[in-house]
């Protein structure tokens, strides 16, 4: 009780803005650091879902979020600070996973998940340094996965958007060394939200839920990192297979199914409506 106390006050009265807020891990993070006390914005390109989910989480700002284009995520950030205040944290958590052989991939999907992830980051990284740098304090918390480490058939393009995003915070945080900015990386594994819809994940390292990435990026707020891995378990494995011969890391990712979990693993009618969306079908 005494650390959730200490959590939030240090979180109470920060203006936060949370990308992709309208569903899973966006919203399970909007609505963690709101009982927390924060000044929460969420945006969402999907603008009937993330009206709906401001308005069950009592918001004052919320609506459509496009982070691939420079005026819709500028205007929003000037309308969370004409109304909240000074921007404190930006957690860029928009993001797409659709699953499938890369030879098979279209162009336009290809091109949507770079968008997406990786220059969504770059952009609304740059939108909010820029306002940071003004005041010397903020921090910029970047929503990459354990993807980034684990080479994954059937998430090519997502396993490269996820390591450019890894990067692109490791890198800022250098170059902003001494400016009182923070920049930190979170790398959930498979999280239970629509992006793992019709797959069951690798064996024996049991699913995150959105509530555990939420609390992490509470605890990163509160005592800012260069990075953290949600689950701790599978954070772990990545970590050994970082320092075992790629041979030896290979074979136990095989044990544990990931060479197929999103090939020939998936249920494609039970991810069916999630495809569609992240590949932009339903817009």
């Amino acid at each position: 009780m005494g650390d959730e106390m200490s959590s939030a006050g240090n979180i109470s009265g920060k203006v936060v803005v949370v990308t992709g807020g309208a569903r899973g891990i966006g919203y399970a993070t909007a609505r963690l650091l709101r009982d927390r006390g924060a000044l929460v914005a969420i945006g969402d390109i999907d603008k009937s879902q993330v009206d709906k989910a401001g308005s069950d989480l009592g918001l004052e700002v919320f609506g459509r979020l496009d982070v691939t284009d420079p005026a819709s995520f500028a205007s929003f950030l000037d309308e969370v600070e004409r109304r909240l205040g000074p921007l404190d944290v930006l957690i860029n958590n928009a993001g797409v996973m659709p699953a499938g052989r890369f030879v098979e991939e279209s162009e336009q999907v290809t091109r949507r998940i770079l968008d997406i992830n990786i220059y969504g980051v770059a952009l609304g990284s740059k939108l909010a340094a820029q306002r940071m740098l003004v005041r010397g304090t903020g921090h910029i918390i970047n929503i990459a996965s354990l993807a980034a480490e684990t080479p994954t058939p059937g998430l090519v393009t997502y396993c490269a958007s996820k390591a450019a995003a890894l990067s692109l915070t490791d890198a800022l945080r250098i170059e902003h060394r001494d400016t009182g900015l923070e920049f930190s990386a979170v790398l959930p594994s498979f999280t239970n939200t629509e992006l793992v819809s019709g797959t069951h994940g690798p064996k024996l390292v049991p699913n995150a839920e959105p509530e555990d990435i939420a609390e992490a990026i509470a605890e990163l707020i509160c005592d800012p990192r260069p990075r953290v891995a949600v689950t701790r378990l599978a954070g772990l494995l990545v970590g050994a297979g970082r320092v075992l011969p790629g041979p030896v890391t290979e074979f136990f990712q095989r044990r544990l199914g990931m060479t197929h979990v999103m090939l020939d693993g998936v249920d494609v009618d039970a991810r069916r409506a999630y495809e569609s969306r992240a590949r932009g079908l339903d817009s």
